[in-house]
């Protein structure tokens, strides 16, 4: 049905704002070039069938519409019953106004947003369903750490502070091993210089036996016997 159903209204509408396609209250109404009036979505599903209005079949070329402006404002001050009204919602408003009311009506039908639960619940007791919903029990969590946490643990969650408490626990322990390598380095050096004055002391009392040791073989040789090496070959060439 393209216009408003007329159970909708408090009082039955006027029968100059009926469409005469659908018989129901004008939604977005268009006048033809033959002065008729039509709910929009109607007259465009019968002319996309036949080209002729649908009162009094005079031809309508090029789809040749005008929108209704003044109509369609006096409809929407017209009094109609919320959509609710069978569930139980009293109230009443003009018809421009019953999207607005819907967005805010308690006993408007909204779907359970737990993962999982298909269930649709009044927006009155929304809240109450959450808190008893088996679907609640757990989540993950919305800032994008991937944890799944029950209502307990959804309400003391902070991925955030948890990271920062991780990455302080981290850079203390990084200190401590640098701490640590520091003082074996120092130790280290401290071994090395040791050596190293220990060697130069070691070096320093050989020196004056190895200075030594070949002044006492020169004196340990006999001076005859440099002479007779040198001097023997001559006797011979003169012999």
């Amino acid at each position: 049905i393209g216009g408003y159903d007329l159970n909708l209204f408090i009082s039955p509408p006027d029968c100059n704002f009926l469409c005469s396609v659908c018989h129901g209250v004008l939604k977005r109404p268009v006048r033809l070039p033959c002065s008729h009036i039509f709910c929009k979505k109607c007259i465009l599903r019968w002319l996309a069938r036949q080209k002729t209005c649908p009162c009094c079949r005079k031809e309508v070329r090029h789809r040749k519409m005008v929108h209704v402006n003044k109509l369609q404002k006096i409809i929407g001050r017209l009094e109609v019953k919320c959509r609710n009204a069978e569930a139980g919602c009293q109230v009443t408003c003009p018809l421009a106004h019953r999207k607005g009311h819907q967005d805010s009506c308690p006993f408007e039908l909204m779907v359970c947003p737990n993962e999982g639960c298909m269930l649709r619940v009044p927006r009155g007791a929304l809240d109450e369903h959450r808190q008893n919903c088996q679907h609640g029990a757990y989540h993950r969590c919305s800032l994008g750490c991937g944890a799944t946490l029950g209502p307990v643990e959804r309400a003391n969650h902070n991925c955030y502070r948890e990271l920062r408490e991780a990455w302080c626990q981290r850079q203390q322990r990084s200190r401590t091993l640098v701490l640590c390598l520091l003082q074996h380095m120092r130790k280290m050096h401290r071994t090395t210089g040791l050596i190293r004055r220990q060697l130069a002391d070691f070096l320093e009392e050989d020196d004056p036996l190895l200075v030594g040791a070949p002044q006492e073989e020169a004196e340990a040789t006999p001076e005859g016997s440099i002479g007779v090496e040198v001097w023997e070959p001559q006797g011979q060439a003169t012999l």
